[in-house]
Formats: C-alpha cells, sequence, structure tokens
C-alpha cells in the first residue's frame, strides 16, 4: 500500500487497486476489461479465481496495479482456508478498494458482513462500491440499489458498470485514478502482469475444464505444468499438464469417451495460449487422481496454493 501522504514531487498517480466481493460477482471479468487484456480466469462456477492475480495498467495519468482475489466466503477445506488468507492478506496491500456487489434492492448477510468489515477501513484505504451486472436489470432496480448502499454508508463513492459488456468501465477507472495517491511508476508501461507464463497457462487449462465439465466436478480439480518448453529451432511451444481430480468416477468424465472430453478441454485450452504467446503450443494433458488434495498440504504447496 502507497503511502496515504501524497507525494507532490510526482506528477503521476500510482497504487494498488484491490479487486473484493462474492464468488461469481464479476470481479475478474471487471479486472480483464479494465486492462484491455485477458489474463485472469472466467466462469460462472464458484471458486474460479483461487490465487491473487497482479495485473497492470498504465496511462498519461500514472499506473494502476490491480489485485484481483479469490470471492468472499466461508473455508470448507484447506484450500478455502488458503483463498480466504489470500484475500486478507490482498486487501492490506490496498490504496483503492473496488467492492464489487450485484444489483439488489435487499443487501444480502455475505455482503454485509464485507462492507461492515470495509468500514472498519474508513480513513486508511478508499473504496468504491461497483454495481455490476447492470446489463441485466432495468433502471429503477439500480436506483433502488444504489438507494439501498447509500444507506449502508460504506463509501460515497458508487459507480454502476456491466463488466461483461465493457459499460461504464472508463468513467470507474477514472474513478480510481481519482482516489489514488501521487507516486512513481511501479512497473515498466509496458508491463500487464508478473504473473508467469506457466501459471496462466494452467489457468486457461482449468478455466476450459470448469467451463466443459459438469457442476460438481470443478471444485475438485487443478491443473499441474509438468513441462513447459519452446523448442530452439522454431515457436513451438511444448507443454504437459495433469488435470488433478479427486475420485476415479471424476477421472473418467474428464477423459470422457474415447477421450473426447480431454480433447475438448486441450483443444479450446491450445487456441487460447496460442494467442496469448503468439507461438504454435503442443499440448499434451493428463488426468491423475489424488485424493482429498484440497486438505492435503503438501500437494497444496505443490500446486502453488501456499502461504
Amino acid at each position: 500500500m502507497a503511502t496515504e501522504k501524497e507525494n507532490m514531487e510526482f506528477e503521476t498517480k500510482s497504487g494498488y487497486a484491490v479487486m473484493l466481493g462474492r464468488p461469481n460477482v464479476g470481479k475478474s471479468t471487471l479486472m480483464n476489461h479494465l486492462i484491455g487484456q485477458k489474463i485472469a480466469i472466467t466462469s460462472h462456477k464458484p471458486q474460479t479465481t483461487r490465487n491473487r492475480i497482479l495485473t497492470v495498467y498504465t496511462d498519461d495519468r500514472g499506473q494502476v496495479i490491480f489485485l484481483d482475489t479469490p470471492g468472499v466466503q466461508k473455508a470448507k477445506n484447506k484450500l478455502g482456508e488458503f483463498m480466504a488468507d489470500v484475500t486478507d492478506r490482498t486487501l492490506g496491500e490496498a490504496d483503492v478498494v473496488m467492492f464489487l456487489v450485484e444489483p439488489s434492492a435487499n443487501i444480502g448477510p455475505n455482503d454485509q458482513k464485507i462492507a461492515e468489515r470495509l468500514k472498519g477501513l474508513s480513513g486508511k484505504r478508499k473504496v468504491i462500491l461497483v454495481i455490476n451486472k447492470a446489463d441485466t436489470v432495468d433502471s429503477e432496480l439500480i436506483k433502488k440499489t444504489v438507494k439501498a448502499w447509500e444507506e449502508m454508508e460504506v463509501t460515497e463513492h458508487i459507480v454502476t458498470v456491466s463488466a461483461l459488456k465493457d459499460q461504464n468501465t472508463k468513467a470507474l477507472m477514472d474513478k480510481i485514478f481519482e482516489l489514488l495517491p501521487y507516486g512513481p511508476l511501479y512497473y515498466d508501461e509496458d508491463t500487464v502482469t508478473e504473473e508467469p507464463m506457466r501459471d496462466i497457462a494452467a489457468e486457461m487449462i482449468r478455466e476450459k475444464a470448469l467451463r466443459l465439465l459438469r457442476d460438481e466436478i470443478p471444485h475438485g480439480i487443478a491443473v499441474e505444468i509438468i513441462k513447459m518448453r519452446t523448442r530452439p529451432d522454431g515457436c513451438i511451444m511444448d507443454i504437459e499438464a495433469n488435470v488433478i481430480c479427486e475420485r476415479e468416477s471424476h477421472k473418467g468424465m474428464i477423459i470422457g469417451k474415447g477421450g473426447s472430453m480431454l480433447k475438448k478441454i486441450g483443444s479450446a485450452a491450445r487456441t487460447e495460449i496460442e494467442e496469448m504467446t503468439e507461438c504454435q503450443v503442443n499440448l499434451q494433458l493428463f488426468v491423475k487422481v489424488r485424493k482429498e488434495w484440497r486438505d492435503d498440504d503438501a500437494i497444496l504447496k505443490g500446486l502453488g496454493y501456499k502461504k
């Protein structure tokens, strides 16, 4: 978190803007639109974002370092505890907190808990209440939602957007820069993310599995890159990855009849990885069963879920 005292020696503004909210409220989709490039994976299923994702936006005004966090929910296993810890620690780095909610005249208990927590940050970090998915409801419900949140007195800064349709995101970016402190650029102007390509590739594979598999499976899957190497004689990248699941029955579903489902996942992931790397990709996927991996410290650490 940047110093609260604005350093007027700098003409640019810079700092950390943290995405906070319940699962599936659209944090990752919004961040991707704000930076103008897909880095964070998205799906309609909970626990899509499991770790902190850092992206960078730079223009003439300065630099915003976005930190996407896992959805705030009660932890049910050690993976859930890790995700909650990630959110807590990331919140401590914030200059601006973007609290995302959906349009509703009635504020739910989970959003109320987050709101009460943010009230305790008064004076330390600026809060923007972002009402997302505005394209899915009429203007009357938007007005009621704004009124309900104004009565909560979490913040005076309320912006309504549609992350999916990229509506009013410019106004949100203007508000972020308005609230950021003055300071230096922390990253080169052409930096978009500090996430390793290996991790991004693993997440892209997991995203395709999330979108193609049945609801009961994705919570219990992870992706482990076991090989990622570019051939010296040309732009061809060889990637081998394990899709990890918790049950033998799930393994069969992930593979599909004659390997059909695994081929679909691999084909969709390969296309997206090629677009990002601008390189031909040879992707091979394998399915491994590791029972109760979400409660196994050693496996979690090996997959990058470590405190």
